[in-house]
Order: structure tokens, then C-alpha cells, then sequence
């Protein structure tokens, strides 16, 4: 088990999907899934590919899913996704669009809009807080 210093710097949101998904028990298998997910965000994150990933029908995986996690499994993928985004904002010096197709999103515009819905802010707001400036 790795030691993670949890607050972070910035005053930026202190939620992290994968870290709460640690918290989560481990017997239930989806810790499990989670992982797979955060080291494959490019690969077929849909419903029919996870479940079939857990051996279990869509509609049994999704119902259990929401049940053991208390949101569905499409919310942990893009919470998941938008952590490792937020991630590479921060410690790389890659562009947004390139950072948006490493963490499986269609673009950027995707990779922004889901950032509004989740987080109440462009991605671009968290280069600002650990970037420095470019000339």
C-alpha cells in the first residue's frame, strides 16, 4: 500500500476518484476494475466492456455498481478520467489537447466540457495554479 500525502496544494479541490475508490472495500471486486480503468482510460470504458471485464451482465454490473459505489459506473470513468487529466496538468508541461487524447477523451472540448459538469471549472484553471506563465 503506497502513502499519499492527500491535501492538495492550491486551495484546488481535494477529491480524488482513485483514492476514494482505495477507501472502498476491496472485496467487492470493483477496486479492482478501478485500477484497470485508471491505467486504460484510451481503452472501451462503456458499460457492455465492463461488465463482460467482470464477468456479469450490463444490467446486474451497473445495478451493483450503483449500489456499492453509490454512482454509476459512466461517473466513476469520467471521475477517473478527469483526475489523471487534472494530474497531468499539474506535474506535465504537455499541451491540453494532448493530455485529453492520453486520458481517453474524444478531444478537448470533451475533456472541457466534462471538466465544467464535474468540477465547476475549465481545465485550463488548473495550469494557471501550477504552471508557470508562459512568454
Amino acid at each position: 500500500m503506497l502513502v499519499v500525502y492527500l491535501k492538495r496544494a492550491g486551495g484546488q479541490s481535494q477529491y480524488s476518484a482513485l483514492l476514494a475508490a482505495q477507501a472502498e472495500s476491496e472485496s467487492d471486486g470493483f477496486a479492482e476494475l478501478e485500477r484497470w480503468i485508471a491505467e486504460n482510460l484510451k481503452a472501451d470504458l462503456r458499460i457492455d466492456a465492463l461488465a463482460e471485464r467482470m464477468h456479469m451482465s450490463p444490467r446486474n454490473f451497473a445495478r451493483v455498481y450503483v449500489e456499492k459505489r453509490g454512482r454509476t459506473p459512466a461517473k466513476a470513468v469520467e471521475a477517473i478520467r478527469l483526475d489523471a487529466a487534472r494530474r497531468r496538468l499539474e506535474e506535465t508541461a504537455d499541451r491540453i489537447e494532448a493530455i485529453a487524447e492520453h486520458c481517453g477523451y474524444t478531444g478537448e472540448e470533451q475533456m472541457r466540457a466534462a471538466s465544467v459538469r464535474v468540477l465547476n471549472t475549465r481545465p485550463a484553471s488548473i495550469t494557471s495554479i501550477s504552471r508557470p506563465a508562459r512568454d
